[in-house]
């Protein structure tokens, strides 16, 4: 197979793939047979393809394969007599389903259900971003592995165990009822940021971003606000995630060195983010309602977004908007953003006094940030001495080459 066919395939499997395993889950009920069906005519593809080409409807062409294939299983299943009693009546009077039809009917609740199944509560952490790049990201085990620095074999536990809890739990094909929607949207958007801050801020190896877990990421907010446009948060993370993502080609320099926020160059900033991210702010406002964590934290990146230089940005509006996110959403780290804010608001002092007060915080104990906010505002207040100290423990702390680069040059930069 040339290497163009099997680009091809890729990128149609990748667009086709979440589509496909949601409806295929909704015939077996059952995410791992799902994938399993959906794999099997990827294969076929790639053997058939590269001869006949690329059909009018590739996604059509998928699930008409995988489909046919199931049916085949649930003929064989004792389990599942009914639907082999139906299928084959079907069959007999000629009245197999429209397949294309199949696949477009009801696939944006397809998706919705699928989302909210591979979020579930009932999983890990990391077994629920694993799964959800893999089933609805279409990334390979290796792909997930590489982004996220772990062995394949690691990754593919993840996501066999992750299968395996959702089938022993019992964990329904559909979309949660109102009353359990909000815990349940929780976790989904809690994956899809862990998905998209891996990518803006890698938390080892030598890349400092990866922009291509940022990207996404943002497929999947997207997707996921087009699922729930009734949902403020939604909006409200998918700004976020934009007003971020329009920042990454200034982060990095030339050699490939981290660019701090206020020292980018802002005319890389990318302005069709920017105005992207901007919209889905005002779709969360106009939802009503104060704005929820995600509102709160693209509120403070839009007050980035609209500063034309650095000295322009409403560093106090930010301290106000922390504030409220520390009432909304309480955690050592957005105090630890709030001090910075505060600093740069009303001055060094005001922040160090605000840091200091988080120097015991066990969350924050192996945290690089601490010291490295430390350092800064102590250079500030010209105490040099001290700052040094204290970017030498952030660099010792942490695991990104690229940042610890940065800490140690900061310390050269100054001459501390």
């Amino acid at each position: 197979m040339s290497a163009g066919a099997h680009a091809a395939i890729q990128a149609v499997w990748r667009i086709e793939s979440a589509r496909l395993i949601a409806g295929l889950t909704r015939l077996v009920r059952d995410v791992g047979l799902a994938e399993d069906l959906a794999q099997d005519a990827l294969v076929a593809a790639l053997e058939q393809w590269p001869e006949s080409g690329v059909p009018d409807n590739p996604g059509a062409w998928l699930m008409a394969t995988a489909k046919h294939r199931a049916i085949d299983l649930l003929r064989r299943s004792a389990r599942l007599e009914r639907k082999h009693e139906q299928l084959g009546r079907e069959l007999r009077e000629g009245q197999e389903p429209d397949l294309e039809a199949v696949l477009d009917d009801g696939v944006e609740d397809d998706l919705l259900r699928l989302v909210f199944m591979t979020c579930h509560p009932v999983l890990s952490r990391e077994a629920r971003v694993a799964l959800t790049l893999r089933l609805l990201g279409g990334l390979t085990t290796s792909e997930i592995a590489r982004a996220f620095l772990a062995t394949e074999a690691t990754v593919a536990q993840r996501i066999v165990r992750a299968k395996r809890t959702l089938s022993e739990a019992r964990v329904p094909f559909e979309a949660p009822g109102e009353r359990e929607r909000a815990a349940r949207l929780e976790s989904v958007l809690e994956v899809v940021y862990l998905v998209f801050n891996e990518g803006y801020s890698a938390t080892a190896g030598d890349d400092w971003t990866r922009p291509s877990l940022c990207a996404e990421a943002l497929r999947l907010g997207r997707i996921l606000a087009e699922l729930a446009p009734a949902e403020p948060e939604v909006h409200g993370l998918v700004s976020l995630m934009e007003l971020q993502a329009s920042r990454l080609r200034a982060r990095v320099g030339a050699a490939g060195a981290p660019v701090l926020l206020l020292d980018q160059d802002r005319a890389r900033w990318d302005r069709v983010l920017i105005g992207r991210g901007l919209a889905a702010l005002e779709r969360a406002q106009a939802l009503g309602g104060a704005l929820g964590p995600y509102g709160l934290q693209a509120a403070i990146a839009a007050c980035h977004a609209r500063a034309r230089t650095a000295e322009e940005t409403d560093w106090v509006r930010i301290a106000a908007l922390y504030d409220a996110l520390c009432q909304l959403a309480p955690s050592p780290v957005v105090e630890l953003n709030r001090a910075v804010a505060v600093a740069m608001a009303f001055g060094p002092a005001a922040g160090l006094e605000l840091v200091d007060a988080l120097a015991a915080e066990p969350a924050l104990e192996a945290y690089h940030l601490l010291p490295s906010v430390r350092g800064e505002l102590l250079v500030r207040l010209g105490r040099d001495a001290e700052a040094r100290v204290e970017f030498e423990r952030a660099a010792s702390l942490t695991r990104n080459e690229r940042e610890r680069e940065l800490l140690l040059a900061r310390i050269d930069s100054t001459d501390l």
